[in-house]
């Protein structure tokens, strides 16, 4: 897929979950996380003040799982999921 096209269409998939009232399981949710991290942010991980530290440890590890992506095949698997589970 073509760099603009991509980045397009991965803009209007993270546009759609952002505003979507649907709810996602927690693990879905750190897999958007971590996708959306990659592709974006690459290698970035901000541990929040006052965030739980359990939370913390799974954002990490969701981070980790998807560290061997390049910001394109993030990016791919991110517009993959949110058609799977936007309805």
């Amino acid at each position: 897929m073509k760099e603009k096209v991509l980045h397009t269409k991965f803009k209007e998939a993270f546009d759609k979950v952002s505003a979507t009232t649907q709810d996602f399981p927690p693990d879905v949710l750190l897999q958007f996380y971590a996708l959306y991290k990659q592709a974006a942010q690459k290698n970035s991980f901000n541990n929040i003040e006052g965030e739980h530290q359990l939370v913390s440890a799974f954002k990490l590890n969701a981070l980790l799982q998807v560290k061997h992506l390049t910001e394109d095949q993030a990016k791919e698997e991110y517009i993959k999921l949110a058609e799977k589970y936007l309805k």
